[in-house]
């Protein structure tokens, strides 16, 4: 994974594609097995369709990508064994929670899920739920799964026009700064509730960050990254 590069664009134009992908094709014996040995250590695991990108261009204030289809056991392999088709991108956007005080504020992912203990802003590989004809949705994806995760619902924030879009070759996550007028502890209080009433919620914990001292392992490289300018 190549050192995180940060684009501040304020135009996605991501457009969805019918075309093959020859890893999941040729590797698919494989890439069946290994989820089956997922689906064990994690029951709740779903091969659902999900959107995986390829021909990133950032020209100007503009970013511009193909998406295409695919099983999401495919793209667990391809995560899990290297990213080993170069070309391909995981291309998902994430609401930058920003609270009145100044705090960030991540979840942290349970151990249900496919990135367990993981900690970042809301987000989600996108899926069919986004598509807007022939388009990926990124904005409403990012909308969909801050209500999805946390329960906020998207008349809360108010989202800023830019979009920060860090790429490290095989994620470029396409970040969006969401701002709560609530102060962060107020803000992990409600989401926290909203965890309670859930039978088996995505999220086990939630963290805030107002320093860089509050940044941990457990946040992959390309939240820090972006935080890092912030602060």
């Amino acid at each position: 994974m190549q050192v995180p590069v940060i684009h501040r664009v304020t135009a996605l134009d991501l457009t969805l594609q019918r075309r093959p992908w020859p890893f999941a094709d040729q590797r698919r014996a494989e890439i069946s097995a290994h989820f089956a040995a997922e689906q064990r250590a994690r029951p709740g695991l779903w091969n659902g369709r999900v959107l995986l990108g390829r021909d990133p261009v950032f020209s100007g204030d503009r970013l511009s990508a193909n998406y295409f289809e695919t099983d999401f056991a495919s793209f667990l392999a391809w995560r899990d064994w290297g990213f080993p088709d170069k070309e391909i991108f995981n291309g998902f956007g994430m609401g930058a929670l920003l609270a009145s005080d100044g705090a960030f504020v991540l979840g942290e992912m349970g151990q249900h899920t496919s990135n367990p203990g993981r900690i970042y802003f809301p987000s989600g590989t996108p899926d069919l739920d986004d598509v807007r004809g022939d388009t990926v949705d990124i904005a409403g994806s990012v909308m969909r799964e801050l209500e999805e995760e946390t329960g906020l619902p998207p008349a809360d924030c108010r989202a800023d026009a830019d979009w920060h879009c860090v790429y490290t070759g095989p994620a470029l996550a396409m970040m969006r700064i969401l701002r709560v007028d609530m102060p962060g502890e107020a803000l992990r209080t409600r989401i926290e509730a909203n965890l309670a009433r859930e039978a088996q919620p995505e999220l086990a914990a939630i963290h805030l960050v107002r320093r860089r001292a509050d940044l941990t392992a457990a946040m992959p490289r390309f939240v820090t990254a972006f935080i890092e300018t912030q602060l």
